[in-house]
């Protein structure tokens, strides 16, 4: 098992900076597909970005060129630098891993931080 706490949210103006974090309880080296969703109200949670299996990552359409996600493996923690914030990226960010046994695959998902993009 593991546990994801994430941190770094609050309320930005539009064209605004954030740096959320994500801390798991055990070393992410041992962890997959660590990466970054977000759920807007009455949406479905969406891919923001993620860490693919080969050591690249991923970004969805409508963040790309101004979030970035990266690792600090020493602190069992992934970050999320979100730039140039837009009223649409208002969204409760979750961090999530798969943890892959002989046999089993589970996710595991944070309780997630809210961000809020308004003026």
């Amino acid at each position: 098992q593991v546990q994801l706490v994430e941190s770094g949210g609050g309320l930005v103006q539009p064209g605004g900076s954030l740096r959320l974090s994500c801390t798991a309880s055990r070393n992410i080296f041992s962890l997959y597909a660590m990466g970054w969703y977000r759920q807007a109200p009455g949406k479905q949670r969406e891919l923001v970005a993620v860490f693919t299996t080969g050591g690249g990552t991923n970004y969805a359409d409508s963040v790309k060129g101004r979030f970035t996600i990266s690792r600090d493996n020493a602190k069992n923690t992934v970050y999320l630098q979100v730039n140039s914030l837009k009223p649409e990226d208002t969204a409760v960010y979750y961090c999530s891993c798969k943890v892959v046994g002989v046999t089993t695959e589970n996710d595991y998902w944070g309780q997630g931080t809210q961000v809020t993009v308004s003026s």
